[in-house]
């Protein structure tokens, strides 16, 4: 496993990290057991980062977390968490001191911690960061020890410029991958100037990027990629990368040939992500042991070949930026 400073905190990251949004909810039926064993297989092949949400399975990602971290008390496990989804509609007033309060304590108690790691705003309003006092009570918090960092998790390339004005936001979430070159081209360097790490999340885009789904994939109703592909609950570009299904799969189609041999598509994919050294690390869901051991492992693969990330660029040129590049 290879590891990464996220950003000027003191936190040295595993390059591929864990992304907990899937042992929670929105992608069909849980097993808790399962999950805890994809949590172990995890930890045992070298990741020590961990990223959550207060509203993934409302909390129960969360105490999952929390169990592992008792389950494996010597080991140094990193948590970061995301807050602002809890409020029925998403409003700029809703982002108010005593909210962020109580989101945190709440998730303080779901992780049986005293302090977070990294709290994340979890894609706010964009006139959340017309609010400089809204990141005052972030360092307040962290004043009063109940963070250690904090962060922004952001839908738009706007909103992660907007973000790094702020000189104690230590990291920025942003979707990367393939599919979504446009953080590389837009962002990367100024947060390399400011000493901001990156997230790379969503970076299978939802399952495409594994070359696994085909037309004939169905998913259950409470997947996020039956009932969201139009965005009908939160942002459409969560699911597939706001890549309509059947473009996104002939471009896997054209992607395959670019495959180093020995390596799946998916750790293919999440290498991709770590050719570049703005990003801390990469957060790819697992539900299995297995999901989650194939994962790590790509942090291991060999830099990929200029002829290979030239034909991941031909294909995000020819097939995907038009679908995505002027709207996030």
């Amino acid at each position: 496993m290879e590891y990464r400073r996220l950003g000027t905190t003191d936190m040295v990251v595993s390059a591929v990290s864990f992304g907990a949004w899937a042992i929670g909810g929105f992608w069909g039926s849980v097993d808790d057991d399962e999950s805890m064993r994809a949590l172990h297989a995890a930890i045992d092949a070298g990741v020590n980062f961990i990223d959550t949400a207060d509203v993934y399975g409302d909390g129960r990602s969360e105490r999952l977390i929390a169990r592992l971290k008792r389950e494996r008390p010597r080991d140094v496990i990193w948590v970061g968490t995301k807050a602002g989804r809890r409020l029925e509609q998403q409003t700029v007033e809703g982002y108010s001191r005593a909210n962020l309060v109580a989101w945190i304590d709440r998730s303080l108690a779901n992780l049986e911690t005293d302090a977070i790691d990294l709290l994340q705003l979890h894609c706010p309003p964009p006139g959340v960061y017309d609010r400089p006092e809204l990141f005052g009570a972030l360092d307040d918090l962290v004043a009063a020890g109940k963070l250690r960092h904090y962060g922004v998790s952001v839908e738009t390339i706007d909103e992660a410029r907007r973000a790094m004005r702020y000189p104690h936001v230590r990291s920025i979430q942003i979707i990367f991958n393939m599919f979504r070159h446009k953080p590389a081209e837009t962002v990367f360097d100024e947060a390399a100037q400011r000493g901001v790490g990156i997230i790379a999340r969503v970076p299978l885009a939802s399952g495409l990027l594994t070359g696994k789904l085909t037309r004939e994939t169905t998913f259950p109703e409470d997947d996020h990629r039956t009932f969201n592909r139009q965005g009908q609950l939160f942002d459409v570009g969560e699911t597939f990368s706001g890549v309509p299904l059947d473009t996104g799969l002939a471009a896997v189609e054209a992607l395959r040939p670019l495959v180093p041999p020995g390596s799946t598509l998916t750790q293919f994919a999440l290498r991709w992500t770590l050719m570049w050294d703005a990003v801390s690390c990469v957060i790819p869901g697992a539900r299995t042991p297995a999901q989650a051991r194939e994962n790590a492992a790509a942090a291991d693969l060999s830099p990929l070949s200029d002829d290979a990330m030239a034909g991941v660029k031909r294909v995000y040129d020819t097939r995907i930026r038009e679908h995505v590049e002027a709207r996030w």
